[in-house]
């Protein structure tokens, strides 16, 4: 009698993962002779607050604009979500755009600034005002509906200009250096509610900006532009404390750098490494050093003093200057001043040195730099 053979059954399916809101696929693009943006691979998560940080020219705002639709590619592919729409024009496009200078219209109120996009997509008049007010009130400007932009500070005209940006309900915000016009204390104060609004409306922001301090305090993720390209990507903390490269070491905060000779003398090993002037201790008496750490004897040749915090800048030896970052704790800094000249040892702990996998200039194997 013949058996029966035994079917098996397939286990249970796994949730396919949500596309990415944003995705880009070899992205490249040239001026000219000039190649901006050179094959950008990356994807941005739904809901997250995505920064793309770089110095002036390196590609990060010629990506935004081709991910906003504003320039074609020459070589590549946009996607929202599971749609590519590398040759869609902006209006077609689930995004909007806010830019550093607002672009409000100085003879409209408050309110019909914010209708504005809702009025050109025909929206009915019987929704707009409320969807208007509801943005409004999202940024906290419920109460200036009836005023012109020009009666506002700037800093309120920032948030009517996101209110604008967001009343059409993108999937994903745009924000081309929207704090870059801002003075310092209120660039500071608009970083921490920029960050609370994006938690709340629940958008994937991308933000580009050149400030690494912003980048640091608002988003889930970085991207690291160098010459159109990408050095690394990760978080604020991974990007703090495990650089990839040594460009990516000296552009997000200060960095000393370790090679050659000194990095033999001081880790004990060969290769390109990187460590944290606040993570270096100084000390006056050589003997205070555990011998578990690295550590390197030199002579203080400047203290610099930043009300916070008071940087020594250190000569080891073989040309090379580390900058020892100190907090302020005392009420005076008279002797950290009159440490210039004095002979001192330096040392920090193994664990706070990172190998860099790439390093970004000829080395002569005998200097190390410092990366500002």
């Amino acid at each position: 009698m013949s058996q029966a053979s035994e079917v098996q059954q397939p286990g249970p399916s796994r949730p396919a993962s949500p596309p990415a809101a944003v995705s880009l696929r070899g992205l490249r693009k040239e001026f000219g002779p000039v190649t901006a943006v050179d094959g950008v691979d990356l994807d941005i998560a739904d809901g997250e607050f995505f920064s793309m940080l770089g110095p002036s020219g390196s590609g990060k705002t010629t990506v935004l604009r081709m991910i906003a639709g504003f320039e074609p590619p020459t070589a590549g592919r946009v996607l929202l979500g599971d749609t590519d729409v590398t040759t869609e024009p902006p209006f077609r496009r689930d995004v909007n755009t806010v830019f550093q200078d607002y672009a409000l219209f100085p003879h409209m109120s408050v309110l019909q600034n914010v209708e504005y996009g809702l009025r050109v997509k025909k929206v009915p008049g019987a929704e707009r005002r409320p969807r208007a007010r509801e943005a409004l009130e999202t940024v906290r400007l419920g109460a200036y509906g009836d005023r012109r932009p020009h009666e506002l500070s700037g800093g309120q005209r920032q948030r009517v200009a996101l209110a604008r940006a967001l009343v059409n309900r993108p999937r994903v915000l745009l924000l081309d250096e929207p704090l870059g016009a801002l003075d310092l204390k209120l660039r500071r104060e608009m970083q921490i509610e920029l960050k609370a609004l994006q938690r709340d409306v629940g958008i994937t922001f991308v933000f580009v900006t050149h400030d690494q301090e912003e980048a640091l305090t608002m988003s889930d993720r970085i991207a690291v532009f160098n010459t159109g390209r990408i050095e690394q990507v990760a978080t604020p903390f991974e990007l703090y404390e495990r650089p990839a490269t040594q460009f990516v070491a000296g552009f997000v905060g200060t960095s000393n750098m370790l090679t050659g000779a000194t990095a033999r003398r001081a880790v004990g090993e060969e290769g390109a490494f990187s460590v944290r002037p606040e993570k270096i201790r100084l000390h006056h008496d050589p003997a205070e050093v555990d011998a578990a750490d690295c550590s390197l004897d030199g002579t203080v040749v400047e203290v610099v003093y930043l009300g916070s915090s008071t940087h020594s800048v250190v000569d080891v030896g073989d040309g090379v200057h580390l900058t020892v970052q100190q907090q302020n704790q005392d009420s005076s800094i008279d002797h950290a001043l009159a440490r210039r000249g004095e002979t001192v040892a330096l040392s920090w702990r193994r664990e706070h040195v990172v190998r860099l996998a790439r390093v970004d200039v000829q080395d002569s194997g005998d200097n190390a730099e410092e990366s500002a």
